[in-house]
Protein backbone atom coordinates (compact mmCIF):
# COMPACT_ATOMS: atom_id res chain seq x y z
CA UNK A 1 0.00 0.00 0.00
CA UNK A 2 1.49 3.40 -0.92
CA UNK A 3 2.16 5.90 1.85
CA UNK A 4 -0.71 8.30 2.61
CA UNK A 5 1.89 11.09 2.78
CA UNK A 6 3.70 13.06 0.10
CA UNK A 7 6.73 15.26 0.69
CA UNK A 8 7.22 18.89 -0.23
CA UNK A 9 9.83 17.79 -2.79
CA UNK A 10 7.32 15.48 -4.44
CA UNK A 11 4.67 18.19 -4.52
CA UNK A 12 7.08 20.76 -5.97
CA UNK A 13 7.96 18.33 -8.76
CA UNK A 14 4.28 17.62 -9.48
CA UNK A 15 2.68 21.07 -9.31
CA UNK A 16 2.17 21.04 -13.08
CA UNK A 17 0.81 17.49 -13.19
CA UNK A 18 -2.66 17.75 -14.81
CA UNK A 19 -3.95 14.96 -12.56
CA UNK A 20 -2.98 16.80 -9.37
CA UNK A 21 -5.79 18.33 -7.30
CA UNK A 22 -4.18 20.33 -4.50
CA UNK A 23 -6.46 21.36 -1.63
CA UNK A 24 -6.01 23.61 1.38
CA UNK A 25 -8.09 22.04 4.17
CA UNK A 26 -7.21 24.54 6.92
CA UNK A 27 -9.72 25.28 9.66
CA UNK A 28 -10.55 28.63 11.24
CA UNK A 29 -10.93 27.16 14.73
CA UNK A 30 -7.84 25.38 16.05
CA UNK A 31 -8.24 23.56 19.38
CA UNK A 32 -5.68 21.53 21.29
CA UNK A 33 -2.57 23.41 20.18
CA UNK A 34 -1.25 26.94 19.95
CA UNK A 35 -2.39 28.02 16.46
CA UNK A 36 -0.06 29.43 13.85
CA UNK A 37 -1.49 32.83 12.92
CA UNK A 38 -0.83 34.41 9.53
CA UNK A 39 -0.80 38.13 8.82
CA UNK A 40 -2.32 37.59 5.37
CA UNK A 41 -3.80 34.69 3.37
CA UNK A 42 -1.16 32.43 1.84
CA UNK A 43 -1.53 29.29 -0.29
CA UNK A 44 0.59 26.87 -2.24
CA UNK A 45 0.24 27.70 -5.97
CA UNK A 46 -2.68 25.96 -7.66
CA UNK A 47 -4.55 25.23 -4.43
CA UNK A 48 -8.28 24.95 -4.07
CA UNK A 49 -9.89 25.64 -0.69
CA UNK A 50 -12.42 23.48 1.17
CA UNK A 51 -14.44 24.30 4.27
CA UNK A 52 -14.39 21.43 6.76
CA UNK A 53 -16.56 23.39 9.17
CA UNK A 54 -19.24 24.23 6.60
CA UNK A 55 -19.38 22.75 3.11
CA UNK A 56 -17.94 19.41 4.23
CA UNK A 57 -19.85 19.22 7.50
CA UNK A 58 -23.42 17.99 7.92
CA UNK A 59 -24.76 21.10 9.60
CA UNK A 60 -28.19 19.52 9.98
CA UNK A 61 -26.74 17.03 12.44
CA UNK A 62 -26.74 17.96 16.15
CA UNK A 63 -23.23 16.54 16.32
CA UNK A 64 -20.20 18.85 16.32
CA UNK A 65 -18.23 18.54 13.05
CA UNK A 66 -20.49 15.80 11.70
CA UNK A 67 -19.29 13.89 8.64
CA UNK A 68 -20.69 15.29 5.38
CA UNK A 69 -23.42 13.52 3.47
CA UNK A 70 -22.66 11.76 0.19
CA UNK A 71 -24.44 14.58 -1.66
CA UNK A 72 -22.35 17.26 0.07
CA UNK A 73 -19.13 15.44 -0.71
CA UNK A 74 -20.05 14.74 -4.32
CA UNK A 75 -20.94 18.38 -4.99
CA UNK A 76 -17.68 19.63 -3.50
CA UNK A 77 -15.51 17.00 -5.21
CA UNK A 78 -17.05 17.83 -8.57
CA UNK A 79 -16.47 21.56 -7.99
CA UNK A 80 -12.80 20.68 -7.54
CA UNK A 81 -12.73 18.75 -10.82
CA UNK A 82 -11.94 15.40 -9.20
CA UNK A 83 -12.21 12.42 -11.53
CA UNK A 84 -11.06 8.79 -11.60
CA UNK A 85 -7.45 9.69 -12.47
CA UNK A 86 -7.06 12.55 -9.99
CA UNK A 87 -4.31 12.55 -7.39
CA UNK A 88 -5.70 14.54 -4.47
CA UNK A 89 -3.19 16.15 -2.10
CA UNK A 90 -4.42 17.87 1.05
CA UNK A 91 -2.59 20.25 3.35
CA UNK A 92 -3.35 22.76 6.12
CA UNK A 93 -1.75 25.89 7.50
CA UNK A 94 -0.87 24.38 10.89
CA UNK A 95 1.51 21.71 9.57
CA UNK A 96 -0.48 18.59 10.45
CA UNK A 97 -3.87 19.44 11.94
CA UNK A 98 -7.03 19.31 9.82
CA UNK A 99 -5.68 17.83 6.58
CA UNK A 100 -5.90 14.27 8.00
CA UNK A 101 -9.62 14.87 8.69
CA UNK A 102 -10.15 15.84 5.05
CA UNK A 103 -8.06 12.81 3.98
CA UNK A 104 -10.31 10.46 5.95
CA UNK A 105 -13.45 12.05 4.51
CA UNK A 106 -12.14 11.44 0.99
CA UNK A 107 -11.12 7.88 1.86
CA UNK A 108 -14.47 7.11 3.52
CA UNK A 109 -16.25 8.47 0.44
CA UNK A 110 -14.39 6.11 -1.89
CA UNK A 111 -11.49 8.25 -3.17
CA UNK A 112 -8.36 6.10 -2.89
CA UNK A 113 -5.77 8.36 -4.56
CA UNK A 114 -5.71 10.91 -1.75
CA UNK A 115 -2.67 12.01 0.25
CA UNK A 116 -1.59 14.47 2.94
CA UNK A 117 1.33 16.86 2.46
CA UNK A 118 3.70 16.05 5.32
CA UNK A 119 4.43 19.29 7.13
CA UNK A 120 1.76 21.22 5.26
CA UNK A 121 2.07 24.93 4.56
CA UNK A 122 4.52 25.67 7.43
CA UNK A 123 7.02 23.15 6.03
CA UNK A 124 6.54 24.57 2.53
CA UNK A 125 7.20 28.09 3.83
CA UNK A 126 10.18 27.01 5.92
CA UNK A 127 11.81 25.71 2.73
CA UNK A 128 11.32 29.05 0.96
CA UNK A 129 8.99 27.74 -1.73
CA UNK A 130 6.66 29.92 -3.80
CA UNK A 131 3.22 30.92 -2.53
CA UNK A 132 0.18 32.87 -3.74
CA UNK A 133 -2.34 35.04 -1.90
CA UNK A 134 -5.56 33.41 -3.12
CA UNK A 135 -6.82 29.91 -3.92
CA UNK A 136 -8.25 28.76 -7.25
CA UNK A 137 -12.03 29.31 -7.15
CA UNK A 138 -13.13 26.15 -8.98
CA UNK A 139 -11.98 23.71 -11.64
CA UNK A 140 -12.33 24.62 -15.31
CA UNK A 141 -14.15 21.35 -15.90
CA UNK A 142 -16.47 19.73 -13.32
CA UNK A 143 -15.33 16.44 -11.87
CA UNK A 144 -17.11 13.13 -12.22
CA UNK A 145 -16.48 11.49 -8.86
CA UNK A 146 -19.48 10.36 -6.81
CA UNK A 147 -19.18 9.88 -3.07
CA UNK A 148 -20.04 6.42 -1.76
CA UNK A 149 -19.86 6.36 2.02
CA UNK A 150 -18.12 3.35 3.58
CA UNK A 151 -19.79 3.21 6.98
CA UNK A 152 -17.20 0.83 8.41
CA UNK A 153 -14.75 3.75 8.45
CA UNK A 154 -16.89 5.98 10.71
CA UNK A 155 -18.45 4.87 14.00
CA UNK A 156 -21.00 6.37 16.39
CA UNK A 157 -21.57 6.23 20.15
CA UNK A 158 -23.82 3.16 19.84
CA UNK A 159 -21.04 1.19 18.20
CA UNK A 160 -18.46 2.29 20.77
CA UNK A 161 -20.80 1.56 23.69
CA UNK A 162 -21.60 -1.92 22.38
CA UNK A 163 -17.87 -2.71 22.19
CA UNK A 164 -16.67 -1.21 25.49
CA UNK A 165 -15.58 -4.63 26.79
CA UNK A 166 -14.54 -6.06 23.42
CA UNK A 167 -10.79 -6.70 23.47
CA UNK A 168 -10.81 -6.65 19.67
CA UNK A 169 -11.96 -3.01 19.56
CA UNK A 170 -9.51 -0.50 21.00
CA UNK A 171 -10.43 3.18 21.32
CA UNK A 172 -7.54 5.66 21.10
CA UNK A 173 -8.13 9.22 22.29
CA UNK A 174 -6.05 12.03 20.75
CA UNK A 175 -6.84 14.68 23.40
CA UNK A 176 -4.23 15.91 25.87
CA UNK A 177 -3.57 13.74 28.90
CA UNK A 178 -4.99 16.46 31.18
CA UNK A 179 -8.32 16.42 29.33
CA UNK A 180 -8.30 12.62 29.14
CA UNK A 181 -7.92 12.46 32.95
CA UNK A 182 -10.42 15.29 33.58
CA UNK A 183 -7.61 17.43 35.02
CA UNK A 184 -8.32 20.22 32.51
CA UNK A 185 -11.74 21.60 31.52
CA UNK A 186 -13.36 20.71 28.22
CA UNK A 187 -13.50 23.65 25.78
CA UNK A 188 -17.15 23.03 24.90
CA UNK A 189 -19.93 23.84 27.39
CA UNK A 190 -22.01 20.97 28.73
CA UNK A 191 -19.32 18.34 28.06
CA UNK A 192 -18.18 16.26 31.04
CA UNK A 193 -14.55 15.64 31.85
CA UNK A 194 -12.91 12.24 31.58
CA UNK A 195 -12.75 9.58 28.88
CA UNK A 196 -14.49 6.58 27.37
CA UNK A 197 -14.06 3.54 29.65
CA UNK A 198 -11.19 1.26 28.57
CA UNK A 199 -9.95 3.79 26.00
CA UNK A 200 -6.24 4.60 25.67
CA UNK A 201 -4.68 8.04 25.47
CA UNK A 202 -2.41 9.01 22.57
CA UNK A 203 -2.17 12.84 22.42
CA UNK A 204 -1.80 13.83 18.78
CA UNK A 205 1.35 15.83 19.58
CA UNK A 206 3.12 12.55 20.37
CA UNK A 207 2.99 11.35 16.75
CA UNK A 208 4.44 14.60 15.38
CA UNK A 209 7.94 16.04 15.19
CA UNK A 210 7.78 19.73 14.40
CA UNK A 211 5.39 20.21 11.51
CA UNK A 212 5.67 16.62 10.29
CA UNK A 213 4.86 13.08 11.33
CA UNK A 214 7.52 11.14 13.17
CA UNK A 215 9.28 8.39 11.14
CA UNK A 216 7.27 5.23 10.63
CA UNK A 217 9.51 3.10 12.89
CA UNK A 218 9.00 5.55 15.76
CA UNK A 219 5.24 5.51 15.18
CA UNK A 220 5.27 1.71 15.21
CA UNK A 221 7.10 1.77 18.56
CA UNK A 222 4.59 4.28 19.96
CA UNK A 223 1.61 2.10 19.08
CA UNK A 224 3.36 -1.04 20.31
CA UNK A 225 4.05 0.54 23.71
CA UNK A 226 0.50 1.82 23.98
CA UNK A 227 -1.16 -1.53 23.24
CA UNK A 228 1.46 -4.30 23.48
CA UNK A 229 -1.03 -7.02 22.53
CA UNK A 230 -1.98 -5.25 19.31
CA UNK A 231 -0.03 -6.01 16.14
CA UNK A 232 -0.49 -4.75 12.56
CA UNK A 233 -2.50 -7.14 10.44
CA UNK A 234 -4.27 -8.80 13.38
CA UNK A 235 -8.01 -8.85 13.95
CA UNK A 236 -8.27 -5.99 16.44
CA UNK A 237 -9.83 -2.79 15.24
CA UNK A 238 -8.65 0.68 16.23
CA UNK A 239 -11.32 3.35 16.73
CA UNK A 240 -9.97 6.90 16.98
CA UNK A 241 -11.52 9.65 19.06
CA UNK A 242 -10.68 13.20 20.21
CA UNK A 243 -12.70 16.30 21.07
CA UNK A 244 -14.95 16.38 18.00
CA UNK A 245 -13.42 14.11 15.34
CA UNK A 246 -10.70 16.39 13.91
CA UNK A 247 -7.41 15.59 15.66
CA UNK A 248 -8.44 11.93 16.01
CA UNK A 249 -7.65 11.72 12.29
CA UNK A 250 -4.04 12.73 13.01
CA UNK A 251 -3.42 9.63 15.11
CA UNK A 252 -5.57 7.58 12.73
CA UNK A 253 -3.23 8.51 9.89
CA UNK A 254 -0.28 7.75 12.19
CA UNK A 255 -1.82 4.32 12.77
CA UNK A 256 -1.88 3.66 9.05
CA UNK A 257 1.74 4.80 8.77
CA UNK A 258 2.57 2.36 11.56
CA UNK A 259 1.06 -0.48 9.54
CA UNK A 260 -2.45 -0.90 10.96
CA UNK A 261 -5.33 -1.32 8.55
CA UNK A 262 -8.56 -1.87 10.55
CA UNK A 263 -9.09 1.79 11.34
CA UNK A 264 -12.20 3.85 11.96
CA UNK A 265 -13.15 7.27 13.33
CA UNK A 266 -15.60 7.90 16.16
CA UNK A 267 -17.24 10.92 14.57
CA UNK A 268 -18.44 13.38 17.18
CA UNK A 269 -15.93 11.88 19.62
CA UNK A 270 -15.83 13.27 23.17
CA UNK A 271 -18.14 16.20 22.39
CA UNK A 272 -20.77 13.57 21.57
CA UNK A 273 -19.95 11.04 24.31
CA UNK A 274 -19.24 13.52 27.11
CA UNK A 275 -22.46 15.45 26.58
CA UNK A 276 -24.66 12.32 26.80
CA UNK A 277 -25.42 11.65 30.46
CA UNK A 278 -26.59 8.13 29.59
CA UNK A 279 -23.06 7.09 28.60
CA UNK A 280 -20.45 6.03 31.19
CA UNK A 281 -17.35 8.11 31.87
CA UNK A 282 -14.03 7.01 33.30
Amino acid sequence: MPSPLVTTDWLQANLDNPDLVLIDASMVNVIGKEPIVYDAPVFIPGSYRIDLEGTLCDTESPQVHAFPTEAQFTAEARRLGIGPDSQVVLYDNQGIYSAPRAWWIFRAMGVDQVFVLDGGLPQWLAEGRDTVSAPVAEAANPGSVMGKFDRTRVRDSDYVFQHLDDEQVIVLDARSRARFLAQAPEPRPGVRGGHIPNSLNLPFSEVLAGYRFKPEDELSDTFARLAPSLQPGKEAQLVFSCGSGITACIILLAGELAGYDRLSLYDGSWADWGSNEALPVA
